[in-house]
């Protein structure tokens, strides 16, 4: 079973209901393996998984990075080259005046000033940077900031100013892009990591609630949107569950594993 985790797995309110708690551990007793797919890096989402009870294998940062929780180690990383990182935010920058960028290591967040957006549980893990192309660390995911565009507006002006140089999506964060290495994408990873385990794409189950999700839904042999899914996801989804702040993954879960 594959699950996004905000708007998805966790209510509005980021926390982890416990009819999920419980629904979750079910479908691990019936012998499900429980993947995390998630935007998220791996240290806040190894702290929702101590929460649901969830081991094993989680895949953050819109799947350019694979993390074991057991050993606490990325094991496998697809970040974007630095060469084609610089050439793509000079074309962001040109479509979308007066951005702000910050880059995602995996172990931590690099942002410029521009980039004013904090997370308060994730604090800790920003540094200020005069640019986070010399900081000389890895970019798993860029992150562009708009003040004056939705995130739809910019993925559309994006898509056409990178013209398939680097994978772009958003997760719902308003006015926040993320842009990733090309050809890395949450469906990518989770392919990646059924093949490791033998797993074919038609006993996946999945849940998802943004663009970032959709191929995941298309790869899994059920893929549901929640209610309270992205219209894009909607359009392109045919099963449905409740919204995240109904259990709606849980509500699936119980039907599959009583």
């Amino acid at each position: 079973m594959a699950t996004d985790l905000d708007g998805t797995l966790l209510t509005s309110t980021g926390t982890i209901t416990p009819r999920t708690t419980n629904a979750l551990r079910r479908a691990r007793e019936a012998g499900a393996e429980i993947v995390f797919v998630t935007a998220r890096p791996p240290r806040t989402a190894r702290t929702i998984a101590g929460l649901a009870g969830v081991t094993g294998t989680v895949i953050c940062s819109n799947g350019a990075i694979v993390y074991d929780l057991a050993t606490d180690e990325i094991i496998r990383s697809l970040p974007l080259e630095p060469a084609a990182a610089r050439k793509v935010a000079t074309l962001l920058a040109a479509a979308l005046p007066g951005i702000g960028l910050a880059a995602e290591t995996g172990r931590n967040v690099l942002t410029e000033p521009a980039y004013t957006r904090r997370v308060t549980h994730d604090l800790a893990y920003h540094r200020e940077v005069s640019s986070v192309f010399e900081a000389g660390e890895p970019i798993v995911k860029l992150l562009v900031l708009s003040k004056t565009h939705t995130a739809d507006e910019m993925y559309t002006a994006a898509v056409a100013a990178i013209e398939g140089q680097a994978e772009v999506t958003h997760s719902g964060v308003t006015g926040v892009l993320e842009i990733s290495a090309p050809g890395v994408t949450k469906a990518g990873a989770l392919d990646w990591l059924c093949q490791e385990r033998g797993i074919a794409p038609e006993e996946v189950v999945a849940f998802g609630d943004m663009p970032n999700d959709v191929a995941v839904l298309a790869f899994a042999g059920r893929g549901y949107a929640m209610a309270n899914a992205h219209h894009l996801v909607l359009a392109a989804t045919e099963h449905r569950t409740l919204s995240n702040d109904e259990d709606g993954v849980a509500a699936v879960l119980e039907r599959l594993y009583g």
